[in-house]
């Protein structure tokens, strides 16, 4: 619960997010729910096989071109602002 209010605090600020397989990802955090945190990348595109909720028309508007990652909250380790 507690990476949830994070993320949330941090809510349409940049970030940088590790995760405990080590990875590090950086970015605006778009949107948070209770299990996960939607992440726009910080440059360029990136590709994921992850699930994009909020693509296409209509949505929160982030379209086709604006890539947005989906982490699980319980993968978090840790996250800052940057």
């Amino acid at each position: 619960m507690e990476a949830y209010y994070n993320c949330l605090r941090c809510k349409g600020r940049k970030v940088r997010i590790l995760t405990r397989d080590g990875k590090e990802y950086r970015g605006m955090i778009k949107d948070v729910d209770r299990n996960n945190v939607y992440l726009q990348p910080e440059r360029g595109s990136v590709k994921t096989s992850g699930f994009y909720p909020y693509g296409g028309y209509g949505g929160y508007g982030y379209g086709f071109n604006n890539d947005i990652i989906t982490l699980s909250l319980f993968t978090l380790l840790a996250i800052a602002l940057i």
